[in-house]
């Protein structure tokens, strides 16, 4: 790339905005405010300057008019979804996981139930999410013997997907893992911790789009974790998500969300347990 390539900057019309607002939307389902025009310009005049467009009227004909755009559109969505996490995040989640979850988990098993665990982390990131759950779940059954136990990790953006599959993170990144389960459940190494084959073993990761109508989930599962993804979409697109999950949830299933999020109204869905934890009706 040519240098005056490298130091392009870019700036975008009101209308170009209205017109990736409404394709973002379409794609993730992620409402943007007129306050995101700024981070709409930062995140995607990458995407400007590798395909050498003058413009954001050109990079919309690009992603909108050629038949070929389906790995730029993955691009776009890459770009605009954001991906803070940390492991253990919202502590509280995995106090009631282990203290209340799954030993009613294990109680329906001993009077007969299947011997079977199956959580989603939805909106998984980077994958601390999920593997802050396989070491609690790996924890709390390490003494139980012929459970079939998976979690399904999903997200939109492919980048992320691949950062959690590796599962190798920077010594800042695991500070938040109690000290005992980051000895019985990491690696050192060379770029800093990498989470142990047990632990990776029990995370499924593929790429989802919460947006579909169907999801392709093969049997309900026990829990859902969908925690700070619902603040970015409307009302609608939210109640619509919530149906979803309702449906892939088991009866009586927990349904696990963000610390600024809530389904007071959604009562005929779900009952409140306690703060952003709930319960399929």
């Amino acid at each position: 790339m040519t240098p005056d390539l490298c130091t392009r900057t870019y700036t975008i019309t009101d209308r170009e905005f209205e017109l990736f607002r409404d394709l973002i939307f379409r794609q993730t389902g992620i409402h943007l405010s007129d306050r995101k025009k700024n981070l709409v310009v930062a995140r995607l005049s990458k995407r400007l300057r590798a395909l050498d467009l003058e413009n954001f009227t050109e990079y919309y004909r690009f992603l909108t008019e050629r038949p070929d755009a389906s790995s730029e559109l993955v691009n776009l969505v890459n770009r605009v979804t954001t991906n803070k996490t940390d492991f253990f995040r919202e502590n509280h989640h995995f106090d009631f996981l282990r203290g209340d979850v799954l030993p009613e988990i294990l109680e329906n098993a001993s009077r007969g139930g299947p011997k079977k665990l199956r959580i989603w982390s939805a909106g998984c990131s980077t994958g601390e999410e999920p593997y802050s759950i396989a070491m609690t779940v790996h924890d709390f059954f390490s003494n139980e013997r012929g459970w079939d136990i998976k979690i399904l990790a999903t997200d939109l953006d492919t980048e992320v997907l691949g950062f959690a599959y590796r599962g190798v993170y920077p010594s800042q990144r695991v500070a938040p893992v109690p000290g005992p389960f980051l000895t019985k459940y990491f690696e050192r190494t060379a770029e800093g911790y990498s989470v142990k084959r047990q632990i990776r073993d029990m995370v499924i990761f593929r790429r989802l789009d919460l947006m579909d109508a169907m999801f392709p989930l093969k049997s309900q599962v026990d829990v859902i974790f969908c925690r700070n993804v619902m603040i970015y979409f409307n009302d609608e697109t939210k109640a619509s998500l919530v149906g979803k999950f309702h449906r892939h949830l088991r009866n009586d299933g927990y349904l696990f969300i963000g610390h600024s999020e809530s389904l007071m109204h959604m009562k005929d869905l779900f009952t409140f347990v306690r703060h952003t934890v709930y319960r399929k009706v």
